[in-house]
């Protein structure tokens, strides 16, 4: 048995957690799979079989389960995803009333949430002013600006 073959245990083992690490910070599932290869190559070079071999094993294990195994697992983290909408997405399609009139330089509305924002008039509207206590929808956000419409106009 060569020196090689015999001490080959100790490269596997640092593979490994190496691989593991790195899975840990990129999630990708990829690290992963090279990482089960590595435990392949080692069991292989527990059983006595030639570093050389041991590097095909690992390799082939690897391989099998990124193209396998990897696009299910990377499916099945999709689909368990939060799918509540949150941040600046949350506030398109929430109401509001207007705190400072809206007219062509713009304006404030305080949301449902109780936050208040800039507001101005989306351009599918004609331009006019809004009056302050007129409700409001929310149909984008713009930077720190939501870009709102007259409630009675957003229902037609």
């Amino acid at each position: 048995m060569d020196v090689l073959t015999q001490y080959a245990w100790i490269g596997w083992l640092v593979l490994i957690l190496v691989f593991a690490v790195i899975e840990i910070f990129t999630l990708e599932m990829t690290f992963l799979m090279l990482a089960i290869g590595s435990v392949g190559g080692l069991l292989s070079g527990l059983a006595g079989i030639p570093w050389w071999a041991q590097v095909v094993v690992a390799a082939a294990l690897a391989l099998l389960l990124i193209f396998t195994l990897r696009p299910r697992l990377l499916r099945a983290l999709q689909k368990s995803g939060d799918p509540t909408k949150s941040n600046v997405d949350a506030l398109v399609g929430e109401s509001g009333s207007v705190v400072r009139t809206i007219g062509t330089s713009g304006g404030q509305v305080k949301l449902r949430n109780g936050d208040i924002w800039t507001a101005r008039l989306s351009p599918i509207t004609e331009q006019r002013d809004v009056p302050v206590g007129e409700a409001v929808l929310v149909t984008a956000i713009d930077g720190a600006t939501a870009v709102v419409v007259p409630l009675e106009r957003s229902a037609s």
